[in-house]
């Protein structure tokens, strides 16, 4: 019942004019009633949608004997976890490689003296030895090694330098080697009036794992009389009080962490559903993720299922799941919250965007205030409008730059052919006849649609989203933009996480969810969404749920 749904169509223009083929976006039937109410209900209320494919001619098209042919086809969805990641991996691959010099580190430790033929054989010497550490980190290197650096140091200089003894710290504290930490915090406190954040959050790492895990504590307790501990700092001193079994220290930094505003890292999660028995504050903590609109990795997913088979007397069952398309769990067969906002919560969304968006303060470097309210005048004088369109962005899906308006063109006659109500906008030059902006065509959209162009200098996201929302819940808008700039400006996490689920439920990309994916519980039932890929981006959501059930 949801409906964001990026549409990609392959484009087939079978005239000698249009030979190439251009992917696209279109939209398919999704022309809602004038209450916002979806059309054509079956199976159990949801729209029915089937791949097809759609041939589509008009007397108006045939000016040049042309026809094209609409084939659907669904690649993954861009919110879906791991795209922005595989995008941005295969530019990688197509990008020029780039290389650069490394020292050759040494394959066992030197002697002074051969440390310093190695050094003198260099070009810049001047920072020899920080380099060289930092390539013995890089490589992995033995410790032996980065300790016969260090002696060379040591006779050359007669002093260590407090960024050498920081460079050496951290391969100790990567490599486990916390009897060797000890040594240099030792050292340091003993020759440097202060540690700066690096050095602090080294030495709390290495102290929280071992039995002097209280001294970690202590030096969190230095770092806040400075500044603001990161939550890596706070999860590193939460995990060694849960492993050591304080949990009024545990649960007391995570309070602290939460009032300060910060995010819990995963780490910090896995550790208090590992080894904390308070069972309602580990539930407030899968609260906290659905506030917040947070995904658990599968590591914290395997702990949480754990936690919950381990519950004596409760008798829950977990189980690994996905939802099919209509939002149901495949394990459980529990019905999944619908991505539809509630009519307080688009108020709440409405009003927060026209404030903050369509009127923030840097509204006006997009456009101006006379182009605003003309086009404020246009919207209230045109009927609610179905269906917004990005008219530049998808216009320049196709990638061959003189077919820009029949691609344009082709998606507004198919959802006009769905007899919606249409705004497309554009920039004025596409109203100046040229390669890519036929003028025929240019016509034809105007037949079609209501058009509104702005000038060629301002931003049309800010008069998208504004004729969205004035349109009402059943308004969609198709783009490739993601708003995450917009997402951006509005004022708190909570307004920020309803842009994102009205988004998903509106805006015109791949698949269409009913259900909304964010960590839900009846009582009975948790559903948990979790990572099970490491390359997930903000705007992705994940395709996997932990399935929690309680037997009667």
């Amino acid at each position: 019942m949801g409906s964001t749904l990026l549409l990609k169509f392959r484009i087939c223009f079978i005239s000698p004019q249009l030979t190439s083929t251009a992917r696209f976006l279109c939209t398919r039937d999704i022309k809602p009633n004038l209450e916002g109410r979806q059309i054509d209900r079956k199976n159990s209320g949801q729209t029915r949608i089937a791949n097809r494919t759609i041939r589509h001619g008009t007397e108006d098209v045939n000016t040049k004997k042309s026809s094209m042919l609409l084939q659907t086809s669904f690649p993954k969805s861009v919110f879906a976890a791991g795209t922005a990641k595989r995008t941005a991996e295969l530019m990688k691959r197509k990008a020029p490689r780039c290389f650069i010099g490394k020292y050759q580190p040494p394959e066992r430790p030197l002697l002074p003296a051969e440390w310093k033929d190695l050094k003198e054989s260099q070009e810049n010497r001047e920072r020899f030895e920080i380099q060289m550490m930092n390539t013995l980190f890089t490589c992995g290197s033995e410790l032996n090694i980065a300790k016969s650096l260090l002696t060379f140091v040591a006779m050359e200089k007669g002093t260590l330098s407090y960024e050498l003894l920081l460079r050496y710290l951290t391969l100790c504290v990567k490599g486990g080697h916390d009897d060797e930490v000890f040594d240099i915090y030792k050292i340091m406190r003993g020759s440097f009036p202060s540690l700066d954040t690096g050095a602090s959050s080294l030495f709390i790492k290495s102290f929280g794992r071992t039995a002097r895990w209280r001294e970690a504590v202590e030096i969190l307790q230095e770092i806040k009389q400075v500044f603001t501990p990161s939550p890596r700092n706070y999860s590193d001193v939460i995990a060694a009080a849960v492993h050591h079994r304080d949990a009024t220290t545990a649960w007391g930094l995570y309070d602290e962490l939460i009032e300060k505003g910060l995010s819990p890292h995963q780490e910090t999660w896995d550790a208090l559903f590992t080894g904390s028995e308070q069972h309602e504050r580990l539930l407030g903590v899968l609260v906290y993720m659905r506030n917040n609109q947070i995904y658990p990795q599968q590591n914290v997913a395997n702990t949480i299922k754990s936690w919950f088979e381990s519950l004596n007397g409760q008798k829950w069952t977990a189980a690994w799941s996905t939802a099919t398309p209509k939002g149901v769990c495949r394990c459980c067969g529990s019905e999944l919250e619908s991505i539809q906002l509630s009519a307080e919560e688009y108020q709440e969304l409405k009003d927060r965007v026209m404030t903050d968006v369509i009127q923030g303060r840097d509204v006006f470097n997009k456009t101006t205030p006379e182009e605003l309210e003309s086009f404020k005048a246009f919207v209230k004088r045109k009927p609610a409008f179905d269906v917004v369109i990005d008219g530049l962005n998808v216009a320049n899906i196709n990638k061959d730059k003189t077919k820009l308006s029949e691609t344009l063109l082709a998606v507004v006659l198919e959802l006009e052919r769905q007899a919606l109500n249409i705004l497309v906008l554009g920039r004025k030059h596409m109203l100046r006849p040229s390669k890519s902006w036929d003028r025929h065509n240019m016509i034809l959209i105007q037949q079609k649609a209501h058009c509104f162009f702005t000038e060629n200098i301002s931003e049309d996201d800010p008069f998208l989203l504004y004729a969205t929302l004035h349109s009402g819940n059943h308004c969609r808008f198709v783009s490739r933009d993601l708003m995450r700039d917009h997402k951006a400006c509005l004022p708190d996490g909570v307004t920020r996480r309803l842009f994102f689920k009205w988004q998903r439920g509106h805006q015109l990309v791949v698949s269409i969810p009913c259900f909304d994916t964010i960590v839900q519980t009846t009582g009975n039932t948790w559903h948990v969404p979790y990572d099970d890929t490491g390359d997930r981006s903000t705007y992705e959501v994940p395709q996997r749920w932990l399935c929690l059930t309680k037997k009667h």
